[in-house]
């Protein structure tokens, strides 16, 4: 959209790590992103130079207010609690924050004149999947709070656009979204981060006494699990490409982020060890309940339908990214 007239769309949750490098892309793209995040996760910093409004999505009239205030066009819907762990523990938890609060903002949206929405989902509305890889149409069958709360949203949307009749959304179900922006400026920054590349370079780096490996009987080549990883500039690309196919042909479409094909958990751990330096220790031990054994993306739908290509689909380029940012974070914290 860089020949037309820069539009203004709400980033809500943008100041996390997926929703920062989606506000970067959407910048660089000719949008104007204004972001509602009560930055219960997510870093202001990683949005400086943006508008920011520190508040929560359920909050009717803050919503309202940035609506009207900057004419906002479309929404892109980050806003979510993500640790599959903590919403096993934490059940109800995860339901308000995911499904309740996301009602409420939705509808504020719907109120307020929103008929585009990205929705951020995940292969977790899958469960453990029959085949991979794993296409749109596959069975939903949840097995986490985490997962379900997010079917929760999809099935919401699906009954909302049926109602209105000039609302449409894409739902992106994201795979393993890994890596860092090139420049070095945004990247993961979770202090409870339970992603295996993340661990690993803590490992590396010292943050954390070694790596726990769950699972070495998987019915898989080395008997580790095998998971589809996704750079995060290519996670922003396709909102973009969303974004944009629902402002020129609009319609309603779910689809799958990934590559489709996977590694292996040692694989991961091997690239890791090789591009950091360091052999740091890996303790193994049994399965965790409810890990499938493959998790690989079918995403022709994605390239099909939004004409998206990834552009960084080498595992150690991922890790060379995120290695390179966990680096200057662990510097920066030394400089305090």
């Amino acid at each position: 959209m860089k020949n037309e007239e820069r539009v203004p769309v709400l980033v809500a949750g943008g100041a996390g790590y997926i929703g920062s490098h989606v506000v970067q892309a959407l910048d660089n793209a000719g949008f104007i992103p204004v972001i509602v995040d009560n930055l219960s996760t997510g870093n202001a910093d990683h949005v400086e130079g943006h508008t920011l409004i520190h508040g929560d999505i359920s909050d009717r009239e803050i919503i309202s207010r940035v609506i009207r205030e900057f004419k906002i066009r479309a929404v892109l819907h980050f806003a979510a609690a993500i640790q599959v762990g903590e919403s096993v523990r934490f059940p109800a938890t995860y339901y308000e924050n995911n499904f309740c609060r996301s009602l409420k903002f939705i509808q504020t949206c719907l109120d307020n004149g929103i008929r585009a929405l990205v929705f951020s989902s995940t292969a977790a509305v899958y469960g453990i999947p029959e085949s991979s890889p794993v296409s749109e149409s596959a069975t939903l069958n949840p097995i986490n709070p985490y997962g379900r709360s997010k079917w929760m949203v999809e099935m919401m949307l699906e009954d909302l656009e049926r109602a209105i009749p000039d609302f449409n959304y894409v739902a992106l179900r994201y795979f393993n979204v890994a890596g860092a922006d090139r420049t070095g400026r945004i990247g993961q920054r979770y202090p409870r981060a339970t992603h295996l590349i993340t661990l690993a370079m803590r490992a590396a780096l010292g943050l954390i006494p070694g790596l726990s490996l769950y699972g070495t009987d998987y019915p898989t080549p080395d008997g580790t699990a095998i998971r589809d990883y996704v750079d995060i500039e290519d996670i922003a690309q396709a909102h973009i490409h969303a974004l944009t196919s629902l402002f020129h042909s609009p319609r309603t479409m779910t689809l799958n982020c990934g590559y489709g094909h996977g590694y292996s958990v040692r694989e991961v751990i091997h690239a890791v060890k090789e591009i950091s330096g360091v052999d740091f220790p890996v303790s193994e031990t049994g399965r965790r309940a409810g890990d499938p054994p493959e998790l690989v993306a079918d995403s022709r739908r994605l390239q099909n339908e939004l004409n998206w290509r990834p552009r960084h689909d080498d595992l150690d380029q991922i890790i060379r990214a995120a290695w390179e940012w966990e680096k200057k974070c662990v510097h920066q914290e030394r400089e305090k």
